[in-house]
């Protein structure tokens, strides 16, 4: 089974990605050495673990990363199949070159001096930006992420919840080292502001509203949404399961203030109708972008 994407080589598409992945790469390792490195915070996967050996052995952060990488994706590859395609490889050789290269020009110094927290909020953002372009590129950080895929295909267990133990494991190394229990604080505060950057990078910030209205009026509130908010919607077929009646149940999805307006509409001529509001992470379709608009973006 065939798992890599293979895109047109210089095409549009490809310079794209390529492009995504070299500047999402320099801005990761930006990240790590302006702002998480200083202050010795371990923020889970590779990075965790080299930042922990570089301060016990004087090691580079970013070669001993690399040493990680390679073996994993390796072993990855055996053991999972063609998963991790050159885009991979490329986006953590180029990490890795460009922590060591920042470092070599700049330092070991904090950018934001003697503010381990404003450090940790501004590392996460960094961090969650640069991974943010690689995946939108089609590739993967690698690292922790391939242990996890590994172990999930013995035990079966999801590999989100795995990934958030093996960063953790991680994350309590960097107490036992240290003995700062300060250092396990910041490192969650960045994990959790990375994982917020790379969905709002993946999935855009949508204020979408998706309502499911169950009402004997449907058809007035059909003709509101469609004529008023100049919305569409899906008309689905339900039975109520304490009466066994045929229910209408209209499914549409507004923006917010359309939201609000479409509320007070219902109340007004069906104050018992039932109302189900759910916030979208994201609306692909008709009269909304497009799923080969996000494609090809």
């Amino acid at each position: 089974m065939a798992f890599i994407i293979k895109d047109k080589v210089f095409s549009r598409r490809w310079f794209i990605d390529y492009s995504l992945i070299v500047i999402g790469s320099f801005i990761l390792a930006s990240g790590f050495v302006l702002f998480i490195t200083p202050y010795k915070i371990v923020p889970g996967g590779v990075y965790g673990i080299s930042i922990i050996i570089h301060y016990l052995f004087n090691t580079p952060v970013g070669m001993v990363a690399l040493a990680f990488d390679i073996p994993l994706t390796i072993i990855g590859l055996k053991i999972l199949g063609p998963r991790f395609g050159i885009k991979t490889v490329l986006g953590f050789v180029l990490t890795a070159f460009f922590n060591d290269g920042i470092t070599y020009f700049y330092g070991y110094k904090p950018l934001v001096v003697g503010d381990a927290l404003l450090s940790s909020i501004f590392g996460g953002l960094f961090l969650g930006v640069g991974l943010g372009l690689i995946f939108k590129s089609k590739a993967t950080s690698g690292g922790s992420d391939i242990i996890a895929m590994i172990i999930s295909k013995y035990t079966r267990l999801p590999v989100g919840q795995l990934m958030i133990m093996v960063d953790s494991t991680i994350v309590l190394l960097g107490l036992v080292f240290f003995r700062d229990w300060k250092i396990p604080l910041y490192s969650l505060i960045v994990i959790f502001i990375t994982g917020k950057v790379v969905d709002t990078f993946l999935e855009g910030m949508n204020y979408d509203k998706v309502l499911l209205i169950i009402s004997d009026k449907y058809k007035e509130i059909g003709e509101k949404i469609m004529s008023d908010l100049n919305r569409g919607g899906t008309l689905l077929h339900g039975t109520g399961m304490y009466n066994q009646q045929e229910k209408q149940i209209i499914f549409t999805v507004v923006n917010r203030r359309e939201a609000v307006i479409l509320q007070s509409y219902i109340n007004n001529i069906d104050p018992h109708a039932f109302v189900t509001i759910i916030n979208s992470n994201e609306i692909l379709g008709e009269g909304f972008k497009s799923l080969q608009e996000k494609l090809t973006s």
